[in-house]
């Protein structure tokens, strides 16, 4: 595969200049994954070529992170070399650790996307094993130049606004905004909203001190209706993306399962991450590695969400809470967790963050554990009558406010709370698991992300931003 310069201006990018033409297309392989808790089965969907050419970092083919589940790989066949590969997670990676997945299958689309190869290659995906390596599940030959590629058309080209342009895609980061339940009356409200929230991302560390590697991009179709479903109180929404609260069942999980549609839309924009902003202010978001994020746009708490969600989203971030209801099954055994800022702690003497960690700081570190969970459990039994009653979302913002002042006095005088150490209680369990700090804007809602944290996501973006020295 040639590696070859991208095209900085977004204008070039449709265009059919011979600049442009250098640059490879980009191609995206959508496909149908079927299952459940056990098994797992492919199909091909279909194989097309996105309008905007691609923008992501050519200096940097293989992914040096593996912050996902899964992972694809493309493949020359005749040498067997890997051209280029990148882990992610899926719905589906979420949905077969649920108690449904062992009731029922489900099938759900998915999309990898990449730049378009010369000849012909082999899509190779990979899946984690119980020990966490990865392992081929599924192989898929690709003809790029066949005729039955399908030709995607810049649908939403003149809709693209440009919040924050920094240079050239390729050696940038581009985030899409992606508006969604927006009428066409609400357009100018989507974009204030796009820029509000941009601002809160930029002004918390890391992203604060790597603004400049940054481009972001807002779109919204026009919805018919404004707002998106929300099953539990019998609100439906045909939205164009297609988000909806109550994935799972979780009411505050906010997802999209169009995910062809997403694609659709989003290819009329250069991007390597989607957060998808509802017009909506009941608390909900959701985040998934690689794929997308999701934050109600008009909450008291959307900036909050915003940053949260996209850590999931952007870094491959774990959630170090515990206390709060889960679709997800508990694991049948504990094993070192693949996200940077969580741990099993079954070594401790090679923690992952061990270089961060005071020689005076106890393994694992002592915090005001039992005084949490004894408030925190009860908030959520609170929180859970209130939802059941369909109370106003300002009832819920300041049940939100009193357990954030709560938990602030709580851990203040904690011995350890500006430490870097093993905090038990993290990835929905409240014993095995370990984070790395007392607080963590992973762990409440809290305004920080922690040393780990930040490091993991100072990392992602020099994987799209950074050329090999």
């Amino acid at each position: 595969m040639r590696l070859t310069a991208i095209i900085g201006a977004f204008g070039l990018l449709l265009c059919g200049v011979s600049a442009a033409d250098e640059t490879p297309a980009t191609m995206r392989v959508d496909y149908f994954h079927t299952g459940n808790h056990e098994t797992e089965l492919f199909s091909l969907d279909q194989v097309v070529i996105e309008p905007t050419r691609w923008t992501g970092n050519m200096h940097q083919p293989i992914d040096q992170t593996l912050r996902g589940k899964y992972m694809f790989e493309i493949v020359a066949p005749d040498t067997g070399d890997i051209e280029w590969s990148r882990s992610f997670s899926s719905i589906f990676g979420e949905w077969e650790t649920t108690g449904e997945a062992r009731e029922m299958n489900r099938t759900l689309h998915e999309s990898l996307r990449f730049p378009q190869p010369e000849k012909e290659f082999e899509l190779v995906l990979k899946k984690r094993d119980p020990g966490n390596d990865f392992v081929e599940i599924w192989r898929l030959p690709v003809d790029p130049n066949d005729y039955m590629v399908h030709r995607e058309s810049a649908m939403y080209e003149n809709q693209v606004v440009a919040i924050q342009e920094r240079g050239d895609p390729a050696r940038k980061v581009d985030l899409l905004l992606l508006g969604d339940g927006y009428t066409a009356e609400e357009h100018e409200q989507f974009i204030a909203k796009a820029h509000e929230l941009t601002e809160i991302l930029f002004a918390t560390s890391p992203f604060k001190e790597r603004r400049d590697d940054f481009n972001v991009w807002a779109l919204a179709p026009a919805a018919a209706e404004s707002g998106i479903s929300r099953p539990s109180t019998n609100t439906y929404r045909d939205s164009p993306v297609g988000t909806t609260y109550d994935s799972f069942r979780s009411e505050r999980y906010v997802l999209t399962f169009d995910n062809k549609s997403m694609r659709r839309i989003a290819s009329s924009t250069p991007y390597d991450f989607i957060e998808i902003l509802t017009n909506t202010e009941t608390y909900g978001g959701g985040g998934i590695y690689g794929l997308f994020s999701t934050a109600a746009a008009n909450g008291e708490w959307a900036p909050y969400l915003f940053v949260h969600e996209f850590g999931h989203h952007f870094a491959g971030l774990a959630d170090e809470y515990y206390t709060s209801s889960v679709a997800y099954e508990s694991p049948a055994e504990l094993i070192e967790p693949y996200e940077p800022n969580v741990t099993a702690l079954l070594d401790p003497e090679n923690l992952k963050w061990k270089h961060l960690v005071a020689p005076i700081t106890p393994l694992p570190t002592p915090w005001p554990k039992a005084a949490y969970e004894e408030h925190s459990i009860a908030v959520q039994e609170r929180r859970a009558r209130m939802r059941a009653e369909n109370v106003p979302e300002a009832e819920m913002n300041e049940l939100f406010r009193f357990t954030k002042d709560h938990v602030d006095n709580l851990f203040s005088t904690s011995e350890y709370r500006n430490s870097v150490g093993a905090f038990e209680g993290a990835n929905y369990e409240a014993e095995g698991y370990y984070r790395s700090e007392q607080n963590c804007l992973m762990f409440t809602r809290y305004e920080q992300f922690c040393l780990v944290c930040r490091s993991a996501i100072n990392k992602v973006i020099d994987e799209y931003t950074l050329a090999p020295e």
